[in-house]
């Protein structure tokens, strides 16, 4: 196992030609909230638009969707016409990568779209980060995991990491997980560990109990999946989404204690570990 440093992920950093565009950065599209749970697509979609991708898209419920256009003004909006996830925006293939999964929830009608989502992901090369209920869709059905998409992410929690081995096999190590899924995943908790498929595992030593509160997964996978759509390959928005999560959490802990900040305040100021990564 290697610990992820600042100096190894500034290297990754990609910079701004000063002679661009929105549409130089990236479109994401975020699927996510339903009428039970929309505060998790605003808090994705906060997190993403801190990203550094050009444009971000969030598909979703009337509830969600009125909060969003509140709180995430520089959003765009796609409704679904249900009371959760029933049916693919349109014309996916302007997006360049999909984050799908905070607050979805798990009805039939979403299983059948996810299934949809994924076969058109895969055809198109479209890669995904498949977070919250989305992996519990998964280890519900694991011969879906056959059609996730070549360098997508994977975040689950230890409880969802748990579902996810035991429906491919009971005992399956996360490392044959990652191979099979052909994707990176990041196994939350405490010194989150990012498995690759090739073996490889690094640990982020950034973050800590501060973060253990609801919505901070949501705020991680909106993050990270902005940074696939800005460009970065999965690896790279896997290893800067977990560490620059992390720091915000550390410098939130000092700043306001690690009692009293929420997934919210960790959304709205992952700029100030951004800033540390490029001043350090």
């Amino acid at each position: 196992m290697k610990e992820l440093t600042s100096d190894c992920l500034k290297g990754f950093l990609k910079g701004r030609d000063n002679n661009s565009h929105k549409g130089c950065y990236g479109h994401l599209l975020i699927i996510a909230g339903c009428q039970d749970m929309p505060g998790a697509a605003v808090l994705a979609t906060s997190a993403a638009l801190q990203s550094g991708c050009g444009l971000v898209t969030l598909h979703s419920t009337r509830r969600a969707l009125d909060s969003a256009a509140v709180n995430c003004p520089s959003a765009m909006l796609s409704q679904d016409s249900g009371d959760c996830f029933s049916q693919l925006p349109h014309d996916l293939s302007r997006y360049n990568a999909v984050c799908i999964g905070p607050g979805l929830g798990k009805a039939a009608c979403t299983m059948k779209a996810f299934r949809n989502l994924l076969r058109h992901c895969s055809d198109c090369g479209i890669p995904m980060l498949i977070d919250a209920d989305a992996l519990n869709l998964l280890a519900e059905k694991p011969d879906e995991m056959e059609h996730i998409p070549s360098g997508s992410i994977l975040t689950p929690h230890p409880g969802e990491l748990k579902r996810l081995l035991d429906s491919v096999h009971a005992g399956t190590d996360i490392t044959v997980l990652s191979e099979k899924c052909r994707s990176v995943i990041i196994a939350k908790g405490y010194r989150s560990r990012i498995i690759l498929p090739d073996g490889n595992v690094f640990i982020n030593p950034t973050g800590g109990p501060g973060l253990a509160k609801a919505g901070s997964g949501d705020v991680l996978a909106g993050l990270t999946a902005g940074l696939l759509a800005r460009g970065y390959s999965a690896v790279e928005a896997s290893m800067l989404g977990t560490w620059i999560h992390g720091t915000t959490g550390d410098i939130l802990s000092r700043s306001m204690t690690m009692e009293s900040f929420n997934s919210l305040h960790v959304a709205q100021n992952l700029y100030r570990a951004f800033h540390k990564l490029y001043s350090e």
